[in-house]
């Protein structure tokens, strides 16, 4: 799998948004590609129905939609694939939830299980984090830092997401030592000027 070297992430809870949909047609105005729709407050028939709309609209500009934490809700609003934290089901039982050909992804938080998840699980990429300090209220791990990126990338055999703190000050830096692509929740949300966010990352 080839990602897009941006991997924006919704997050209503950070932006002026009415939804989620909303929000995936502002990214791909910008120009993204591969978004993940990330809610962690919503009912389940809430989440279901602004999943359908997001996936929608992602498919509308050009994009892939990949829910976060829930592989039914994928499945039902009929998004590409999506996102597993070290809470949620393992990879391989998500995958007999969705259709073949989604995409899986999954979170690390060190090197050393980045490299262990690429090599042992069935996902399409890893994502390592935080690698910044993150102004989200649910991080609570110490920052890892470029040097853990630079450890990753040499080790894993599937594209590398490095997120956690990415902004556009440092997402060049990290690019640089070996990261497929950078996952933006806050920079990108919190922007006066989504789409014109999402480009300047874009042209980096």
């Amino acid at each position: 799998m080839i990602l897009p070297r941006l991997y924006a992430i919704t997050d209503l809870s950070l932006s002026k948004a009415a939804s989620h949909a909303a929000l995936v047609e502002l990214l791909c105005r910008g120009g993204a590609t591969l978004i993940q729709m990330r809610e962690k407050r919503m009912p389940d028939g809430e989440l279901l129905r602004q999943a359908r709309m997001a996936a929608e609209a992602a498919r509308k500009g050009g994009a892939r939609l990949i829910v976060d934490d829930r592989p039914d809700v994928s499945l039902l609003a009929g998004a590409d694939g999506v996102h597993l934290g070290d809470r949620d089901l393992p990879p391989a039982a998500a995958r007999r939830i969705l259709k073949e050909g989604s995409v899986v992804g999954c979170s690390t938080h060190s090197a050393e299980e980045a490299i262990e998840a690429a090599s042992s699980l069935p996902v399409d990429y890893v994502a390592l984090g935080p690698i910044f300090a993150t102004r989200h209220s649910s991080a609570i791990r110490e920052p890892l830092g470029v040097a853990a990126v630079a450890r990753a990338a040499a080790g894993v055999s599937v594209p590398l997401v490095a997120i956690g703190g990415i902004a556009l000050d440092n997402a060049g830096e990290v690019l640089s030592a070996g990261a497929s692509s950078v996952a933006a929740i806050g920079d990108i949300m919190t922007a006066p000027d989504i789409p014109a966010r999402v480009a300047a990352y874009l042209a980096l």
